[in-house]
């Protein structure tokens, strides 16, 4: 048994039909994704994490080879942003720390600039970038890391 339906009721829905399949076909052959993610900025961002801060040498292993001085800093670029801090400083001296190869750090102290502190010394420049600035300085170590 054959039923049919009369000719003009069929072509709308066909072609809608037709149309969205097209459409969706069309558009998964030429799908390509774009993003600005790095592997690079990542393990950038993180690396700060691979560096452990110890407080002295004498609570660092004993097996350890000293890689150099880093510093890191946290500038307030106008008065009213927020304040320098310790952390965005020594997080950042970290990454120095990281990319010299090292695991390990002491931090032998921080300083905090004040406005007043960097007019003064750059009068010999008429660029001053930082309303103020927090600087944290450290110790880099290749700490020798026990494997069980």
């Amino acid at each position: 048994m054959f039923i049919t339906i009369p000719f003009n009721q069929n072509i709308p829905k066909m072609s809608f039909v037709i149309a969205a399949i097209l459409s969706m076909t069309a558009c998964n052959t030429n799908y390509q994704v774009s993003t600005n993610l790095d592997k690079e900025n990542f393990q950038q961002y993180f690396s700060a994490a691979e560096v452990k801060i110890y407080e002295s040498e004498k609570d660092m292993p004993t097996r350890r080879q000293f890689i150099g001085l880093v510093e890191g800093q946290d500038c307030q670029e106008k008065p009213h942003h927020a304040a320098p801090d310790n952390i965005n400083a020594r997080t950042q001296a970290r990454q120095k720390a990281f990319e010299q190869k090292a695991n390990g750090i002491i931090f032998t102290g921080c300083a905090e600039l004040t406005p007043e502190q960097l007019v003064q010394l750059s009068q010999s420049s008429d660029a001053q970038q930082c309303h103020a600035i927090t600087i944290c300085y450290g110790k880099a170590y290749l700490v020798e890391t026990e494997t069980k």
